[in-house]
């Protein structure tokens, strides 16, 4: 009895080992089909430099060194021709921190807004090197090139629709290019204290409102959920062997002037100004959806409140030397606001009706609800949102219009 007991538990460990061995291979399978590397979406545009010059070199160096202000920091910002990443990198500057940018300009969405904010932010005395996170040649040079206090990381691939259509690119960016960025963090000396952005996204499929850095995070809805969540363990493990102290920031729903043209208050502007439908989605039973949106003044504060409280790192060479800082926040605005109201206000701003299409919304990895508790955020980084719905839409319209009148592309986007 005790030997056919065995053999089972002996097969059934096989079989188990079989069953998990064809999933990580097929996972595997799965990363090089979808491949950013054969996707046209993660191409480096035609203008970029791949290979730096000497004065390139010479660039990055004086914007790295700080001005203007005693002790100033000295932060490679990743992404940081994207949304929050060129609202991250003024800031800094404007305050006299060192900053370089980091950022591979794919074509998720229209480059010539990525390049424009390139162009901003290089008027503002900020470099912006054209390259991949996944590039372990760049990063070791760019960290030789600089000692780097800090590392703001905000590249990543966005979007929770976009992983049905090209999961791979989330692969990619979200996890391989994160633990290519901390393998030469850990790695140079003295290391650099690392903030990060998460997202609100990893609560997932929570219920209980609002969301708490206390609460579960392990029933995430979408592949961008999942690959943010898996975030937040490397940052542990990478914390806890090598002694990175690591700060990551669960945004919710950011928005304003230079945003993501993927966001709903992004192109419901776009179509509303067009007399195109737009499409609002409700959730069972007429419920409503609804967001906690966060100004990107308000999150930038929280950015560098993060920034400026970061413990320094332990590690030397890659060996921990003690135990290191490892935290996680919320940022957002703490009121929730209804789809509806959104398009509500966007109609007063524009002086125009919208086209409403009212569905149901479909199983494609978005929440119905998104709610922040910032308790924590207040107490440890003095963070203190300011600014509402109203007053924020009503800032990034008058960008929009401006934008894109003064581009030519309003009838274009």
């Amino acid at each position: 009895m005790d030997k056919s007991l065995n053999r089972f538990r002996y097969h059934f460990s096989i079989t188990k080992l079989i069953f998990w061995t064809c999933i990580f291979l097929g996972l595997i399978l799965l990363f090089f089909i979808h491949s950013p590397h054969l996707d046209n979406n993660n191409k480096h545009s035609n203008n970029g430099r791949r290979f730096l010059t000497d004065s390139d070199w010479q660039l990055v160096i004086k914007s790295a060194t700080p001005r203007l202000r005693t002790g100033g920091i000295k932060v490679l910002v990743t992404g940081a021709a994207g949304f929050v990443g060129t609202h991250v990198c003024g800031a800094l500057r404007r305050r006299g921190d060192g900053v370089v940018g980091l950022d591979n300009f794919n074509a998720y969405y229209d480059p010539s807004l990525k390049q424009a904010r390139r162009a901003l932010l290089e008027r503002s005395g900020v470099y912006v090197v054209e390259g991949d996170i996944n590039d372990s040649k760049l990063l070791k040079k760019l960290f030789e090139s600089v000692e780097f206090t800090h590392v703001m990381h905000l590249a990543a691939q966005a979007g929770v629709r976009y992983a049905m259509k090209n999961p791979g690119s989330y692969v990619h960016s979200n996890i391989a290019g994160f633990v290519s960025l901390l393998e030469v963090c850990k790695s140079v000396n003295p290391q650099p204290a690392i903030v990060w952005a998460s997202s609100s996204s990893v609560y997932g499929l929570n219920t209980k409102v609002p969301f708490s850095e206390k609460d579960r995070t392990d029933q995430p809805s979408s592949l961008y959920a999942a690959t943010k969540k898996a975030g937040e363990e490397i940052a542990h493990t990478y914390n806890h062997i090598y002694g990175l102290s690591i700060t990551g920031l669960r945004f919710f729903t950011v928005y304003g002037p230079w945003g993501r043209p993927d966001m709903a208050y992004f192109f419901f502007t776009k179509d509303i100004l067009k007399g195109k439908a737009i499409t609002v989605f409700e959730g069972p039973n007429h419920f409503t959806v609804a967001r906690d949106f966060t100004y990107i003044d308000d999150i930038v504060k929280g950015c560098l409140g993060a920034l400026d409280t970061a413990k320094k790192s332990t590690g030397s060479g890659g060996v921990k030397k003690g135990p290191a800082q490892l935290r996680v926040f919320n940022l957002g605005n703490t009121s929730p606001v209804p789809v509806s109201k959104l398009v509500s206000i966007l109609e007063k701003l524009l002086k125009v009706k919208a086209k409403k299409v009212v569905l149901q919304m479909p199983a494609n990895g978005d929440v119905l609800f998104t709610h922040a508790n910032i308790s924590l955020a207040q107490k440890e980084l003095g963070y203190k949102p300011t600014t509402d719905l109203q007053s924020g839409l009503k800032k990034f319209v008058r960008w929009y219009l401006d934008y894109y009148t003064r581009s030519g592309k309003r009838n274009s986007v």
